[in-house]
C-alpha cells in the first residue's frame, strides 16, 4: 500500500468534520484560555476542594471563642469536613477520613485517639452486619423472600392494595437488618421485574396507561420509602441509629447504653406508624378502582409464582445463612432484657456488645461449607468486595467528631452559649430539634445530618436541664425523615434513577410522611420512650 495514501486516510480518518482552512474565532485567545481554564478548574471540582481549606482557615484566623484555640480549631476542622462532605469535592470515604490527618496537625486530639474512634463495638457491629447482607444477597435470599410475600399478597385477580402491601412490607422487614440503601438496590430489582411487564412506551397515553403509571409511581415510591422507614426501626437498619448509640456513649458514658433491644422496643413502633401511613398514601394517591382491572392484564399470582419455581428449590448454603441471620437476631434481643432479668451479656460481665456477636456469627460465615463438593465455605472474602466501605468510615468521621468536640472544649462552649434557652418548655424543643434535623437532611445524607445536630442538641439539652435523649432522639429520627428530594439519601437516588418518579411526586407523596413522623415523634418519644430509655432518671451533666 502507498505510504502517502496510508498517511492521508489515517490523517482524514482522525477527524473528517476538521475544516480544511483555519478558522478565524472571534475572541481572543488570552479569553479563550481563561474560558478553558475555568471550565477544568469546575470540571474537577477544584472550587470544592478548595472550599474546605478556606472556610478552616478563615475560623481559624478570625474566628474567636474567648481564649481557647482547640475549640476554634474544631470549629474549622468541621467546616472543612462538612463541605467536602457536602460538595462532593472528594470521595465520600476520603472526605471521612479527613479527620486522621486534620486532628493531630490541629491539636485537637492525639492520632492514636482519633484513630480508635474508627473501630469500635458500634463500628464491628455495621461491619458484620454489611458482610451478612452481602451473603443473602449472594445467595438470592432477598428476592426469594420478596417473591413468597409478594405473591401471597397479590391476590388472584391482582389486587393493588394488597401488593402495595406485601412489597412494602417486605422492604420494611429486609431494611430492618442490613442497610437501607442495599435494601433498595435489591427491592427495586425485584419491583423493575414487576414493571418490565407494562408496555412503559405507551404509558403516556389513554386512560389505561395513566393507571399503569401511577401504580409504577406507587410501587417505586413505596420500595423507596419503605427502606429508609424499616432501617428506623433498628440498629443496624441504618448509619443515624449508630451514630446516635456511639456519640450518646461518648458524652454520657456513666449512663444508660442504648442497646439493640432498647433501641428497637421505640423504633418498631414508629416505624409501624410511618409504615402504615406510607401504605395509605399510596393507596389514596395512586390507586383507583380501575387500577385493578388495568393490572390483571399485565399481572397475576402464576407470573410470580413461575419466577419463584425458576429459583428451584432452598439450597443448604440458603437455609445456613437464614440459621445463622436468625441466630444472630435472637443473641441481639435477648444481650440485655431488663434490669430485673438481665440477658445472657452477665455471663460475660457484661464486657460483650452487640458487635462482638456479629463479629461472630460473620466469622461462622467462612467457616460452615456451602454444600459443595469443593470444599467451598458460605462466604469468602472475594464476595466481599463490595463493602460498604465508604458507610463504615463516615461513621468513624462521626463518632471522631464527637470525641473532637469533648477534648477540645467546644461542648462546654455550646453549653454555655445556649444558656438563654433554659426553662423553654421540652415538649416544644423535641418537635422543633425533629424538624431542625429534617430540614438539613434533605440536602445531605441522612448520617452526615446526624454527625452534625446530636453534639448540639447534647448541649442543649444540658443547657436547658432536660435529658438529653429528649433532644438528641428527635434529632437522629428527624434526619431519618428524609422524604423529599433525591439528594436526601442514597436510597432516593436508586428509586430517582428508575425513571418512573419525579421529584415533584416525592414532594407530593414525602410530605404527609414526614409531618405524620413529627407527630407520632412528639407523642411517642415522652411517653414510651421515656419508659425505653429511662428519660425521667437524672443525668450527670
Amino acid at each position: 500500500m502507498d505510504p502517502r495514501r496510508a498517511c492521508w486516510e489515517e490523517s482524514s480518518s482522525e477527524d473528517v468534520t476538521r475544516p480544511l482552512l483555519p478558522v478565524h474565532e472571534d475572541r481572543p485567545a488570552g479569553r479563550r484560555r481563561c474560558c478553558t481554564a475555568l471550565r477544568s478548574v469546575l470540571a474537577n471540582k477544584y472550587l470544592a476542594v478548595a472550599s474546605g481549606p478556606l472556610a478552616c482557615a478563615l475560623i481559624c484566623a478570625l474566628g474567636d471563642l474567648g481564649g481557647h484555640p482547640a475549640a476554634r480549631n474544631m470549629l474549622g476542622v468541621l467546616a472543612w469536613v462538612f463541605l467536602w462532605w457536602i460538595t462532593d469535592a472528594v470521595p465520600l470515604a476520603v472526605a471521612s477520613m479527613a479527620p486522621l490527618f486534620l486532628f493531630p496537625a490541629f491539636g485537637i486530639s492525639s492520632a492514636d485517639d482519633v484513630a480508635k474512634a474508627y473501630m469500635d463495638d458500634v463500628i464491628s457491629l455495621v461491619l458484620g452486619s454489611f458482610i451478612l447482607a452481602l451473603a443473602i444477597e449472594h445467595y438470592s435470599i432477598h428476592r426469594r423472600l420478596a417473591l413468597n410475600i409478594t405473591s401471597l399478597f397479590c391476590g388472584d385477580p391482582v389486587k393493588p392494595h394488597l401488593l402495595l402491601l406485601g412489597i412494602c412490607g417486605t422492604t420494611v422487614f429486609i431494611s430492618m437488618w442490613i442497610h437501607n440503601t442495599p435494601c433498595t438496590v435489591m427491592m427495586v430489582q425485584v419491583a423493575t421485574g414487576i414493571l418490565q411487564r407494562f408496555p412503559r412506551d405507551q404509558l403516556e397515553a389513554g386512560a389505561d396507561a395513566r393507571e399503569l403509571q401511577r401504580f409504577s409511581k406507587a410501587l417505586v415510591l413505596g420500595i423507596t420509602y419503605a427502606s429508609t422507614i424499616g432501617g428506623m426501626a433498628t440498629l443496624t437498619g441504618t448509619g443515624a441509629n449508630i451514630i446516635l448509640v456511639g456519640m450518646w456513649s461518648t458524652y454520657f458514658p456513666e449512663q444508660r447504653p442504648i442497646t439493640f433491644s432498647s433501641w428497637m422496643s421505640f423504633g418498631l413502633p414508629m416505624a409501624l406508624i410511618l409504615f402504615v401511613a406510607l401504605w395509605a398514601t399510596l393507596c389514596l394517591m395512586y390507586c383507583t378502582k380501575n387500577t385493578r382491572r388495568v393490572l390483571s392484564a399485565y399481572l397475576d399470582r402464576s407470573h410470580l409464582r413461575r419466577e419463584l419455581s425458576l429459583m428451584g428449590p432452598m439450597a443448604f448454603a440458603e437455609k445456613m445463612v437464614l440459621a445463622v441471620f436468625g441466630a444472630l437476631i435472637v443473641l441481639w434481643m435477648t444481650r440485655s432484657l431488663t434490669d430485673n432479668i438481665p440477658g445472657w451479656a452477665v455471663l460475660f460481665d457484661g464486657k460483650v456488645g452487640d458487635g462482638t456477636v456479629t463479629i461472630l456469627m460473620t466469622t461462622l460465615l467462612f467457616i460452615i461449607p456451602s454444600g459443595k463438593d469443593d470444599g467451598e465455605k458460605l462466604m469468602d472474602w472475594n464476595k466481599c468486595r463490595k463493602l460498604q466501605w465508604h458507610i463504615i468510615l463516615l461513621l468513624g468521621a462521626g463518632f471522631a467528631i464527637a470525641d473532637g468536640f469533648k477534648s477540645s472544649g467546644l461542648t462546654d462552649i455550646l453549653s454555655a452559649g445556649l444558656g438563654f434557652l433554659k426553662g423553654a418548655p421540652a415538649l416544644a424543643i423535641a418537635p422543633a430539634a425533629c424538624v431542625f434535623s429534617g430540614l438539613i437532611t434533605e440536602f445531605t445524607s441522612d448520617d452526615a445530618t446526624t454527625t452534625l445536630v446530636l453534639p448540639l442538641l447534647a448541649e442543649l439539652g444540658k443547657s436547658i436541664g432536660v435529658h438529653p435523649l429528649l433532644l438528641m432522639v428527635p434529632g437522629t429520627v428527624g434526619a431519618q425523615l428524609s422524604y423529599l428530594l433525591p439528594t436526601a439519601t442514597p436510597g432516593n437516588v436508586v428509586g430517582f434513577g428508575t425513571g418512573y418518579i419525579t421529584i415533584k411526586d416525592m414532594v407530593i407523596t414525602g410530605l404527609p410522611l414526614k409531618l405524620v413522623g413529627i407527630a407520632a415523634l412528639t407523642i411517642l418519644l415522652p411517653t414510651l420512650g421515656s419508659l425505653v430509655f429511662g428519660m425521667n432518671s437524672v443525668v450527670r451533666m
